[in-house]
């Protein structure tokens, strides 16, 4: 064996240069073909993220007032409208768009495309919410205005009544807070609701209708003269005891040239210390109401009979007209005390300064009868 050391085999550097350089122009347009069919795959799931969903039935979707942009985005995932909620928003993003979106009810149809629902949701192309409509006439009581609510299928009763009857706050309401903690009233929130035509959503439950009726006292309040309520305290009189006066004008009186005039008489009667001896309160206190009030109706045991206490009731009778609460603020300078209901069918009064001249009214009255 020939242990002699060999010289090493000169390294052929032209023949390996060219198959090294192919070697890595070879890794080089891999990575770039990784890179394209990568970048092609987004895009690719991108644009297809973007297109319209397959068409299909509108869907009402209910947007609360405060939803983000990106929150809308997932209720629209959510309801089929859009397909990935995770690219719209971006869409959003690129598109400068979401910060005008509107709170409302909307209609939407799967298939719409992306710029479609944007500019439905920017104009608050919104549909109306199903409603309620009911009406309160003036002069209901609280027992009144319940039957006829649970009539109209819109309130359980019951419930409607134990509300009422609770000592809650109802919301921001504000004149509903005059009503003074005594044991006495018949009706909590009696003349409280206010008499008006109502619509509401159909899903009203029976407090969101309290409040509604007791906060459109408020707004009916504010329609009154400037510095109503210095007039009120300027003649000693709390909010409860004028809308209780109120009350009173608007059973008793049916022609509105009237209110003040008999708000007059009650004005009269309580300086003088007189028992008002109102009918209407009589009426109230009866556990149903009568066409006719005989004598020993007019003895019922009640805070509310004017017949036997003196002043006025504990709190309203029913729920009075703006035209009556404005009757109770400003009466009519009268020296008259007395009226009594003509029985000509006019349904008006004839009015009297002296109880001699009372007595001959009710003869008149009786003659001009039927």
């Amino acid at each position: 064996m020939d242990n002699s050391l060999r010289q090493p085999e000169p390294y052929d550097y032209e023949s390996s240069g060219p198959k090294r350089s192919r070697i890595t122009m070879w890794v080089i347009l891999s990575l770039l073909g990784i890179l394209i069919v990568g970048a092609g795959s987004v895009a690719l799931y991108v644009w297809s993220s973007l297109q319209p969903t397959k068409e299909g039935d509108a869907v009402k979707l209910e947007i609360p007032a405060g939803t983000s942009a990106n929150q809308v985005a997932d209720l629209l995932e959510k309801n089929g409208i859009i397909k990935n909620s995770f690219i719209f928003k971006y869409y959003l993003k690129l598109e400068n768009q979401g910060s005008r979106f509107q709170a409302g009810l909307y209609e939407l149809s799967p298939g719409m495309a992306n710029d479609a629902i944007i500019a439905k949701l920017n104009a608050g192309d919104t549909v109306a919410a199903e409603t309620i409509r009911f009406t309160i006439p003036e002069g209901f009581t609280v027992l009144q205005i319940a039957d006829k609510l649970a009539e109209e299928k819109l309130i359980d009763k019951d419930k409607f009544l134990k509300l009422a009857a609770s000592k809650s706050a109802w919301g921001d309401a504000d004149a509903v807070r005059s009503i003074p903690n005594i044991n006495t009233l018949h009706q909590r929130l009696e003349g409280y609701l206010f008499p008006e035509t109502y619509e509401m959503k159909k899903e009203s439950t029976e407090e969101d209708i309290i409040v509604r009726m007791v906060s459109e006292l408020d707004r009916k309040l504010s329609q009154l003269p400037q510095g109503w309520q210095e007039d009120m305290e300027e003649r000693g009189l709390t909010f409860h005891e004028l809308l209780t006066i109120a009350s009173l004008v608007e059973r008793e009186v049916v022609v509105d040239e009237e209110r003040a005039l008999v708000a007059g008489v009650i004005q009269n009667r309580i300086k003088d210390g007189m028992k008002l001896q109102i009918d209407a309160t009589v009426q109230y206190s009866l556990d149903k109401p009568k066409e006719r009030l005989f004598n020993k109706d007019l003895e019922v045991d009640s805070p509310y009979n004017t017949y036997k206490v003196e002043g006025l009731p504990p709190g309203p009778i029913a729920s009075p007209s703006l035209a009556s609460i404005q009757a109770a603020l400003y009466p009519e300078e009268t020296e008259y005390m007395f009226y009594v209901t003509k029985k000509d069918g006019t349904q008006t009064h004839l009015f009297a300064k002296t109880y001699s001249e009372h007595l001959r009214n009710i003869d008149k009255s009786n003659q001009t009868a039927g």
